[in-house]
């Protein structure tokens, strides 16, 4: 398995970077989309980092159009959006794909590291996306924002199914023990 540290992604300014930034902090890592009914889970994202960062939480946002195209503007757009709209002052990333042959090396490790997410009424998500579209199948990634919990060493401890709000109590008690380790 590839280390989460080494693996290259871009801000969603341009830069070229590594996780090695977030060695030794705990991470919330979450595929976030601006058109996704699930949207207004950048409100509690924020409020969560505004609450733990200085605890060493950082929460990472991969932007990704792979979901009922629900993200489909360019990087500054998304940037724009998710500033002016929820106030995100977490890192955000350049839009990657999550799921499928081109999925991001990252998102092919944190799969790897933790197949299956947690959900507090497993399927039931899935079934209602059945409605609107056919779910990803498992272990893929479901749908926007999918959330990763790494812990303080780098390794994937929790995944939680999209609809599980980040400010969830099951998140939160994932989120202290990451910040514990």
């Amino acid at each position: 398995m590839a280390n989460l540290y080494d693996i290259p992604v871009n801000r969603i300014t341009g830069e070229g970077t590594s996780l090695a930034d977030f060695r030794g902090k705990a991470l919330l890592i979450v595929n976030t989309a601006s058109k996704c009914g699930l949207t207004p889970q950048y409100d509690a994202l924020e409020k969560l980092y505004a609450r733990h960062k200085a605890d060493g939480l950082e929460i990472l946002g991969f932007p990704a159009n792979d979901f009922g195209a629900q993200e489909p503007g360019s990087n500054e757009e998304i940037a724009t959006f998710c500033k002016g709209s929820f106030g995100v002052s977490f890192p955000m990333f350049q839009k990657i794909v999550v799921t499928g042959p081109d999925t991001h090396p990252l998102y092919q490790e944190l799969i790897a590291e933790k197949p299956e997410a947690t959900a507090k009424q497993p399927g039931e998500f899935r079934q209602k996306l059945a409605n609107y579209a056919p779910p990803n199948p498992a272990p893929g990634i479901l749908w926007n924002f999918e959330k990763f919990v790494v812990d303080r060493h780098g390794r994937v401890v929790e995944r939680f199914s999209p609809e599980t709000l980040p400010d969830d109590p099951i998140v939160l008690s994932a989120i202290e023990t990451a910040l514990q380790s």
